[in-house]
């Protein structure tokens, strides 16, 4: 009743550095909040707020709660912590505390984002930033950091999404797990910001994944988002919240700088990692590499943490329901335009409606009658032609790669996979040039993909990776 008889912050502030607006009229609650930051304190927060009594408490209760506030503390403000305030409003009323924390989440989102890539503070020791999807995952990485005494902030990253897809049915890109990362950050009890990455996702995930198939290639977006673009958004965070280790809830492990695999083959994570360069992996910090799924489910559930139950997320999320091919029509500017499926003497098979529907190894839905099953071999973007033939025909043992980065250069045979949970095999690495290299494998490769990933491992531990740039029947050119 206090703050419906004297809200707090209800005329709004005189000058508006970050302003953050939540909700929608057609729910009949919106909710606008702004703040004043001055060296790293809010001096001031107001609101506006069209809806009911329960929004305007929340969002009074928020400003109180904010002036004079540490950023830290700022992070901290919840839907629970405004619920808590005001003496718990019950079920139906708890819109109006949601509303506000994610209007609160967007003003600050907005005063970090503005700064995102400037100098920062001070880096401490004992501050770690840990990307938070809302699955439990990265909750009970965030959750193991704060046992182990480290001072944990969670940061999720607001992703783009295909807004002409329906979403999968869990997706990592969804507006709903920002709540749910936030609510997991309430009650480990830790700070949480969002990050607008949408528009850098955009550039440097989907439109990489979208130019690499155009030519002919089969990109690996996870591997381009998981280990590269958010580690650069993460970093950048950090930044600004000074904390100088970098955690995700990947299923890897650190051993000193390098990568390793996690101790659950069937959950290794660390082929997405594989793109990182050794400056990042000196800062990160992976406690989920020693624990199984399962584990990590039951440590959420004793914890009672709001994602124990979270849905898998899928891969590709971005694409959502439908799959690659309409996804690419889309955003590529490429349509159905009839090409010719040949076989290995470039006699014509079949027909198609488009190169960049096949993959190469795809066995199913080719339409070619034959006495034997036939397979793709490769694509060829400026024909628009499909190769096919026996599956004899996939096996290569000689890979050429660029963009290489080199961890350590053991003198021995290496564990190499091409593919997530690709089975290893056993071959060499050879560089060839500057960031350049080729693999020579003991035992032939099938479906070897140009834009493809090749990691080498030695003893479970990450020696270097790069992208396929081509692949070879033959052991060396006289056999090609």
């Amino acid at each position: 009743m206090r703050h419906l008889a004297a809200p707090v912050g209800a005329a709004g502030v005189t000058r508006v550095d970050a302003r953050g607006e939540a909700g929608a009229e057609a729910c009949g609650d919106v909710a606008v909040i702004e703040v004043t930051v001055d060296d790293g304190r809010i001096t001031d927060a107001g609101f506006r707020v069209r809806g009911c009594g329960a929004t305007t408490a929340a969002a009074s209760a928020a400003c109180d709660a904010l002036r004079g506030a540490a950023i830290d503390d700022a992070l901290r403000v919840s839907a629970a912590s405004l619920d808590a305030d005001l003496g718990g409003l019950g079920a139906e009323r708890r819109h109006g505390p949601e509303v506000v924390a994610d209007a609160v989440a967007g003003a600050l989102e907005r005063w970090h984002g503005d700064r995102l890539g400037q100098p920062g503070v001070t880096l401490r020791d004992d501050r770690v930033a840990v990307a938070m999807s809302g699955g439990v995952d990265s909750a009970v990485a965030a959750l193991l950091l704060a046992e182990q005494g480290l001072d944990v902030v969670g940061v999720t990253m607001r992703l783009w999404h295909d807004p002409a897809a329906a979403r999968a049915e869990r997706s990592c890109c969804a507006p709903e797990t920002v709540r749910l990362a936030r609510d997991t950050c309430a009650a480990i009890g830790v700070p949480h910001l969002t990050i607008d990455a949408a528009e850098r996702f955009r550039q440097e995930v989907v439109e990489d994944f979208v130019r690499g198939y155009a030519e002919g290639r089969t990109p690996n977006p996870c591997i381009t988002c998981n280990g590269e673009v958010r580690f650069r958004i993460l970093a950048e965070a950090a930044a600004l919240l000074g904390a100088r280790w970098l955690a995700t809830g990947h299923y890897a492990r650190m051993h000193g700088s390098s990568l390793g695999q996690a101790a659950d083959s069937s959950k290794d994570q660390s082929y997405m990692l594989a793109r990182l360069d050794p400056g990042t992996l000196s800062r990160v910090l992976l406690p989920l590499g020693d624990l199984t799924k399962d584990e990590v489910r039951a440590i959420a559930a004793d914890r009672g943490l709001p994602a124990a139950d979270a849905v898998e997320s899928q891969d590709v999320c971005f694409v959502g329901q439908g799959g690659y091919g309409p996804f690419l029509e889309r955003h590529s500017g490429m349509t159905a335009r009839r090409g010719e499926i040949v076989d290995l003497s470039g006699a014509v098979v079949g027909s198609h409606d488009g190169f960049w529907r096949y993959t190469v190894g795809q066995r199913r839905g080719l339409g070619v009658a034959s006495a034997e099953p036939l397979y793709v071999l490769a694509t060829h973007a400026g024909r628009n032609e499909v190769v096919v033939g026996p599956r004899s025909a996939l096996a290569r043992q000689r890979i050429e790669l660029e963009d290489v980065v080199v961890h350590h250069m053991p003198d021995r045979a290496l564990d190499v996979r091409i593919r997530h949970h690709g089975r290893p095999l056993r071959g060499h690495l050879l560089i060839t040039g500057d960031a350049t290299g080729e693999v020579v494998l003991e035992d032939a490769a099938e479906a070897v993909a140009p834009g493809q990933t090749a990691a080498l491992y030695d003893e479970g531990r990450l020696v270097a990776a790069g992208t396929i740039v081509r692949a070879h029947a033959g052991r060396d050119t006289t056999e090609d």
